[in-house]
């Protein structure tokens, strides 16, 4: 049985040569979009098994069209597609209900399989990003960091902070209540004697927590 896949990238030569890339294989394009609207607006009128999707378009961007699908299907895979191997954009991805993160330089191989295993909601592979990401995200205290005055959800909170993500993302990801993400960040401010979340980071940082 095929594969059904909404391709939403911003740039039509990617669009192109992802249609190229995925002849002669059980994956079918079944319909293209160009930013974030478009893809949330096709996802919902196709259905598809896979939404391969770009970060960085115009209008809404892929992380919020993201939400928005999930939100709506949320059994609907989607596998993010990107240029970045940033920390932040595979966080939020996490965070937002990604399937997987790869990148555009990947081989053919890897981006099949990657779009295959999100059909069939199969684990992804061990060694990729989202799964290094994924791993810092979940981190709790560890020994070598014992002297840091923080709980283990806090310390998962810092991470997730230091990553960038927001009180909303942090809050999904962790499942927990927006207040509690809330609660837990004054804590974390207030043990670390810093005054923002920008600092707080900075700390995580230098201090090898993410």
């Amino acid at each position: 049985m095929g594969i059904n896949v909404v391709v939403a990238d911003d740039h039509e030569v990617v669009r192109s040569g992802l249609a190229s890339l995925l002849k002669g294989t059980e994956i079918s394009i079944v319909d293209e979009a160009s930013n974030g609207d478009e893809a949330v607006e096709k996802t919902m009128a196709h259905n598809p098994d896979v939404v391969l999707m770009d970060i960085r378009m115009p209008q809404t961007d892929g992380l919020a069209a993201l939400e928005q699908i999930k939100k709506a299907s949320p059994n609907t895979r989607v596998v993010m597609l990107s240029t970045y191997d940033n920390p932040t954009y595979i966080a939020r991805g996490v965070a937002l209900g990604a399937h997987d993160y790869v990148l555009k330089g990947s081989s053919r191989e890897t981006i099949v399989s990657a779009i295959e295993n999100a059909a069939a909601d199969n684990p992804i592979a061990e060694d990729s990003l989202m799964n290094r990401v994924r791993g810092a995200m979940a981190k709790r205290q560890e020994a070598k960091h014992s002297d840091i005055p923080l709980t283990n959800r806090e310390m998962q909170v810092l991470r997730h902070l230091a990553l960038g993500l927001s009180n909303r993302e942090i809050g999904r990801s962790l499942n927990i209540s927006i207040e509690t993400v809330k609660e837990h960040v004054q804590n974390i401010l207030r043990k670390i004697d810093v005054t923002d979340r920008t600092q707080a980071a900075v700390w995580a940082v230098r201090r090898g927590l993410v």
